[in-house]
């Protein structure tokens, strides 16, 4: 376990980051390791400590000390979600273990669809295939009456964001809403009840570690090289809203309990995991499904 001080002052909010991938020789040269790319992203606020688990290698918070965590985060990673490795089934266990407590948990991409499965939703591989780049994201339109945000009131109807991901979330856990979606990812970011976020896109990544995994991805083949000129051409177009990502995140995490409460109609809830072909008016219609996975 490492441990990161967000802040040299006041606080004493407590973090667990929960890293399910190694660092690449980029991340520890530039960065020094994706641990502080996180707790850069999304600490800084009033002195907090964030422990940094490697999962992946089996590196996981002692059962006592759950309780002691504000929140857990749980970074992406380039293996499946949906896979049935060690580490991920415990990782499963711990999230379900982390919900029952009411914890707060934060998933991204990986974390976004290993939270999805942990829950009792459904993932697997993207029916579109890798979706790569600086994508739009579009809010359900009746994104505003949540209040999983604390002090973040303005919302825009869409934002870019940092994708990479060859997986997805196919249906959403029981009593899961769908709050965000894309051209070709069907759910881009999901909540159940209060205390879970799951975000597709990274909003933890800078527009040169994108540049970089783009180079890795296409030199070890893991996508053409027409997939990364496409990808290279949307990260030089578009505008990444990182500050918008970013400040989401934490409002979500550091929001006071005052605030959490979520005013849902009946006919938002999902009473059962749903299939989904496309979005209306925020929700899904009955079909087949699609969803995404990512480093």
């Amino acid at each position: 376990m490492t441990v990161a001080n967000a802040s040299a002052a006041g606080g004493g909010r407590r973090y667990a980051l929960l890293l399910a991938l190694n660092d690449s020789e980029y991340a520890r040269k530039v960065h020094g390791g994706y641990g502080n790319v996180f707790v850069s992203a999304l600490g800084g606020d009033g002195g907090e400590r964030w422990d940094c688990f490697r999962v992946i290698d089996g590196e996981f918070p002692a059962a006592e000390e759950l309780g002691g965590y504000d929140g857990f985060v749980v970074s992406g990673s380039p293996h499946d979600a949906y896979g049935d490795e060690r580490w991920i089934l415990r990782l499963c266990s711990l999230l379900r273990k982390l919900h029952a407590m009411n914890k707060r948990l934060l998933g991204i991409c990986f974390g976004h669809q290993v939270l999805c499965r942990a829950l009792g939703g459904r993932v697997g591989k993207a029916r579109g295939g890798w979706d790569i780049g600086v994508k739009k994201v579009t809010f359900v339109p009746d994104f505003k009456g949540f209040r999983l945000f604390g002090d973040l009131q303005e919302l825009p109807q869409s934002a870019s964001i940092i994708e990479v991901h060859q997986d997805e979330a196919w249906e959403v856990p029981p009593m899961g809403r769908v709050l965000a979606y894309s051209d070709k990812t069907r759910v881009e970011m999901f909540a159940v009840g209060d205390n879970v976020l799951g975000i597709q896109g990274h909003p933890e990544y800078t527009i040169d570690i994108l540049h970089n995994l783009i180079d890795r991805l296409v030199n070890d083949h893991t996508i053409t090289s027409s997939v990364g000129e496409e990808a290279r051409r949307t990260a030089e177009a578009g505008e990444l809203d990182r500050g918008f990502w970013t400040r989401l995140c934490k409002s979500f995490l550091k929001r006071s309990n005052a605030t959490t409460t979520i005013d849902m109609s009946q006919e938002a809830m999902v009473p059962e995991m749903m299939s989904y072909s496309h979005v209306v008016g925020g929700r899904f219609t009955t079909a087949t499904a699609a969803a995404s996975v990512g480093l």
